[in-house]
């Protein structure tokens, strides 16, 4: 449940994190600011379910949040991840297409956020150039991202792309469950602890409770390149 923060959206900061917006006509400005929100959610909220019609166009201000789709088993898979300034796939294809989410977006850290709501999505899209760019750059970008996905989900063993998905880390200890990581690798939980344990016996990481160190990241590395 979104919970309104207590104030007004900011907009110098919006401005900050999507400059796109930031040279708006004073007019056009006036009609689009101020924005739906802030809002504040908490890490492990839903910020759209899938079905969930669509009303506004998301600005990240604070926090992370991940999109996953979800199988009728039940499984997820990770789409992609949003930090601050980035902008929303999904929900701009549900605006563009008049259609609802066919995707969730789950808050993974506690999350600050605006919107644009659908009346003045479509105006800045029609008025505003830098906008509407801004908008079909995402598009392309993340159309980039789901392929490479689509790739490693068709093309790559499991194995590799676990070893891919720790060193993507910066850490060596990860603080992170079994059961995480194979809902990002859209597995389950028994499969990952199998190659877990078969990691730890080659000496490549240290598994303890809900955490995995990482021992040899260049022998993580060497698997990725198989």
């Amino acid at each position: 449940m979104k919970r309104p923060v207590t104030g007004t959206v900011d907009v110098a900061t919006i401005f900050a994190l999507y400059p796109a917006l930031a040279d708006l006509p004073a007019s056009l400005s006036e009609q689009i600011f101020p924005a739906q929100g802030p809002y504040r959610l908490p890490a492990g909220a839903e910020l759209f379910v899938e079905r969930q019609p669509c009303h506004g166009f998301p600005l990240l201000i604070e926090g992370r949040v991940k999109v996953v789709k979800q199988a009728a088993s039940g499984r997820e898979l990770l789409l992609y991840r949003l930090g601050p300034g980035a902008s929303c796939l999904i929900t701009s294809s549900c605006l563009l297409g008049h259609s609802p989410y066919n995707a969730r977006g789950i808050a993974e850290t506690d999350v600050v956020m605006a919107a644009l709501p659908e009346p003045a999505f479509w105006q800045l899209m029609e008025e505003h150039a830098p906008f509407r760019d801004f908008v079909f750059h995402l598009f392309a970008d993340r159309i980039s991202e789901l392929m490479q996905l689509v790739e490693e989900v068709a093309f790559a063993h499991l194995d590799e792309r676990l070893a891919k998905l720790l060193i993507a880390r910066d850490d060596d200890v990860l603080r992170v469950s079994h059961q995480l990581l194979a809902d990002e690798l859209g597995s389950v939980r028994e499969i990952v602890s199998r190659l877990l344990k078969g990691f730890e016996a080659q000496g490549l990481v240290l598994l303890g409770r809900e955490q995995v160190t990482i021992v040899d990241r260049e022998g993580l590395q060497k698997l990725t390149a198989v």
